[in-house]
């Protein structure tokens, strides 16, 4: 029998800023870009559930944030200071881990089969973990426990904030029967469309489709559909995490077809992630350039190298080859990001 606990910190970015700031205790924050009084070009990164409260949500453009709550506190990503809290809270899932996986900055898997003999001794430590983080960092997280990666996930988000929900094997069924199929990881607002347009609104519906049916309408991917709505998950917590890329995008204030600018800015970007990727010691061989045009089209482009490297002059070179067809469209461009993959960790040491 295997016990996994998956562990999502509450509103992980707005939540340290109100740590930082007690005067925004109780408040709407949103964390992301400038809204420039409802004319800003970026999107929300996270909200307080006070600001989830007026519709706000992650990934919504920051002008409709603004729309929504106006007297919202409206702050930039202060990701520096994300990534030591967050370093930090790991640190101490780790101690309580057989296996550790940490899939985000905000949340890890943990297998506990071996440190615990049953569900009520994990919903323990679950508890003592909860407060762990809560006495180190003054910060709340929801846990999720399950006897695989997938009901424990979908449990985390069970009861938010602070939440703590426990399946064990027999309860599987009956817990995942009612939940909406949007709660099953990897479907989106597209899939649901489909399958609700089948007739399929719940998992439990899902559950009693015929499987041929899911694979003749969505492929391979349906065969996951129907184990995952049978909770269904034989993947494993992989014990050692691994950043699988680092990216930079940036919103530009007006919609963009000056060609000279785009490029300075594509080159700003790739310092930022070439810095990353020194903090880290990591090398790379894919670069993706990521542009959306002022209708929101969306188009990514990716080359990979024939060795690992750790350029900065590479990954700019690269990142303006793959963005050149997408600079004389006769639309402009709203938004350019570059991503760098296939990374891994140099243990080459330097001569001094």
């Amino acid at each position: 029998m295997r016990i996994i606990l998956h562990v999502d910190l509450d509103a992980f970015f707005a939540s340290v800023e109100q740590r930082e700031h007690p005067e925004y205790r109780g408040l709407p924050v949103v964390v992301g870009a400038n809204p420039k009084g409802g004319k800003g070009r970026g999107v929300v990164s996270t909200a307080s559930y006070e600001a989830r409260k007026y519709g706000i949500h992650s990934g919504m453009p920051i002008s409709k944030a603004y729309k929504l709550c106006p007297n919202a506190i409206f702050l930039p990503v202060n990701f520096s200071l994300y990534e030591k809290v967050s370093s930090r809270i790991m640190n101490i899932l780790r101690e309580h881990a057989d296996k550790f996986e940490q899939v985000s900055i905000d949340e890890a898997f943990l297998d506990v089969s071996k440190r615990v003999k049953d569900f009520d001794q994990a919903r323990q430590l679950a508890i003592l973990i909860k407060e762990k983080i809560w006495e180190s960092e003054n910060l709340t997280c929801s846990i999720g426990i399950g006897p695989n990666k997938l009901i424990a996930k979908i449990a985390s988000g069970f009861k938010k904030p602070d939440g703590l929900t426990v399946v064990r094997p027999e309860e599987v069924e009956k817990f995942l029967s009612p939940l909406p199929v949007e709660e099953i990881p990897g479907i989106g607002k597209k899939t649901k469309k489909i399958l609700n347009e089948m007739g399929i609104k719940t998992i439990g519906d899902l559950a009693k489709t015929n499987v041929s049916l899911l694979i003749e309408k969505f492929g391979k991917i349906g065969i996951f559909f129907h184990l995952a709505s049978h909770g269904i998950d034989e993947s494993e917590v992989e014990e050692e995490y691994e950043i699988k890329s680092l990216g930079r995008e940036h919103t530009f204030e007006k919609d963009m077809e000056d060609v000279l600018f785009i490029h300075k800015t594509l080159e700003s970007l790739a310092k930022e992630v070439w810095e990353e990727l020194k903090r880290e010691n990591l090398t790379y061989r894919t670069i993706t350039v990521k542009v959306r045009y002022e209708d929101f089209e969306t188009h990514t482009h990716s080359k990979t190298l024939n060795f690992q490297t750790d350029s900065l002059e590479e990954m700019i070179k690269a990142g303006k080859e793959l963005l050149e067809p997408f600079l004389y469209s006769e639309k402009r461009i709203r938004l350019i990001g570059i991503r760098v993959s296939k990374l891994k960790e140099e243990r080459i040491k330097k001569l001094k």
